[in-house]
């Protein structure tokens, strides 16, 4: 097990960026970092430096991998994507995109695992999203913990998603926010 394990939320996508404003859900699939998000991993990028990092460890929805390759990219660090720590899907935001089209846009990182979708794919809304049922998500949420904690590294770094850590830590992140937990 991980001897330190650091949960970094990922900037502010155009999504919350819109949303936040009157809770309505721009249809921003897959968002992206918005201009303060990507201003949000400039200003983090010192302090994530500091942490001796073994493992980065990133969701393979957009917002989260600009906010790891923009903090950890330019290191020799490895980064696994997997989407276990996914966010859960109940917007626009949270529809991913086909591994194939992930892995165009970020060469560098490795999506042929993923399966397509990797996702959560049900009945859709009027806004074409498929919720997650909560017993789904939380299922998922215990299998990323026991994941982690079977992870070799000394030092693992997790970036992700609000509503997932949430669960997960029982704590809520702002944006790039970097927290040291213990499972």
């Amino acid at each position: 097990m991980p001897k330190y394990i650091h949960l970094i939320r990922h900037g502010q996508s155009t999504f919350n960026a819109l949303f936040d404003l009157d809770r309505v859900d721009p249809l921003h699939f897959d968002a992206r970092l918005s201009r303060i998000g990507i201003e949000q991993v400039a200003a983090a990028r010192q302090a994530a430096s500091e942490i001796p990092v073994d493992l980065v460890v990133v969701s393979p929805l957009t917002r989260a991998i600009q906010t790891a390759v923009g903090l950890f990219g330019e290191a020799t660090i490895p980064i696994v994507v997997t989407d276990l720590h996914r966010e859960r899907l109940e917007n626009s935001c949270d529809v991913g995109r086909s591994p194939s089209v992930l892995s165009a846009e970020f060469p560098m990182l490795t999506f042929d695992h993923l399966g397509d979708p990797w996702w959560h794919s049900g009945q859709e809304d009027d806004r074409g999203v498929a919720v997650e049922p909560d017993d789904i998500f939380a299922q998922r949420v215990t299998d990323f913990a026991r994941w982690l904690r079977a992870r070799p590294e000394d030092v693992v770094v997790v970036v992700g998603h609000g509503a997932f850590f949430r669960r997960l830590s029982g704590r809520d992140l702002r944006n790039c926010e970097i927290m040291e937990w213990r499972p």
